[in-house]
C-alpha cells in the first residue's frame, strides 16, 4: 500500500505509575501538513558456532525523532507541549492582554502523540491510527515573512524525541492492525487512546 495522506495530529500529557500509563488534557496539535519519523536501531547481535552465525538477536529500537509540520500551534497546544507557565495579564490602554512567557520556567513534558495515515492499495482507500506513546517536543525555531503580491503560506515545524513508553511492552509506536474506511473512525481510535479533550 502507498501512503496518500496525513491528518489530525493530536497530543495529550503523558504520565505513568510504574508500568501503568495514562494520558490527560488531550487536544489537537494543529492541522496536519507533514510527518517524518527517523528511527535508530541497534545492530544485530550475532552468535557464531561451527564457523557460522548460529543465533541472532535482531537489532532493537534505540532512539528516534519525529518532525511534525502543522499549520500553526494554538496557545493551548503550545502551553501543553512546551510546559509553558500560566499567562500573565498586562494592561494596554483600557484593555487587559494575556501574555505568554517563554523563559526559565519552560519545561516540556512527555506527551503522547497520535495522527491518521491515509493509504491506497489497488484503489482501496483506508485510514490508520498511528500513536507515538511517549515523546518530548523541543522548543522550535520560528520564521515569518512579510506578505508580497501573493500570500506565502507559512507552517510550523516541530521536532520531538521518541522514547519507549513505560508499559511492560516498552512500545515506541502503535498502529492499528487493520485500516478503517473513514478518517473519523481512525481518529476516534486516536482520541480513545490519548483521551478526549477535557
Amino acid at each position: 500500500m502507498v501512503t496518500t495522506g496525513f491528518s489530525k495530529p493530536y497530543v495529550a500529557k503523558y504520565a505513568n505509575e510504574g508500568s501503568t500509563v495514562t494520558y490527560s488534557e488531550g487536544m489537537p496539535l494543529g492541522r496536519g501538513v507533514n510527518l517524518k519519523l527517523e528511527v535508530e536501531a541497534a545492530d544485530d547481535n550475532n552468535f557464531y558456532a561451527d564457523n557460522v552465525i548460529a543465533e541472532t538477536e535482531s537489532g532493537k529500537f534505540v532512539r528516534g525523532s519525529a518532525t511534525i509540520t502543522v499549520d500553526g500551534l494554538s496557545n493551548d497546544a503550545a502551553t501543553l507541549i512546551f510546559g509553558l507557565p500560566e499567562s500573565e495579564e498586562i494592561q494596554v490602554s483600557e484593555s487587559p492582554v494575556q501574555m505568554q512567557g517563554y523563559g526559565e520556567s519552560l519545561d516540556p513534558p512527555y506527551v503522547g502523540y497520535g495522527c491518521v495515515r491515509r493509504t491506497q492499495d489497488h484503489g482501496k482507500v483506508e485510514y490508520w491510527p498511528v500513536i507515538l506513546p511517549k515523546i518530548k517536543f523541543a522548543v522550535p525555531s520560528e520564521e515569518m515573512a512579510t506578505q508580497e503580491e501573493n500570500i506565502e503560506w507559512q507552517t510550523q515545524k516541530l521536532s520531538a524525541s521518541i522514547e519507549r513508553d513505560d508499559t511492560a511492552a516498552k512500545n515506541w509506536k502503535r498502529v492499528s492492525a487493520t485500516g478503517f474506511p473513514s478518517e473519523a473512525e481512525a481518529y476516534a481510535v486516536v482520541t480513545a487512546i490519548l483521551g478526549p479533550r477535557e
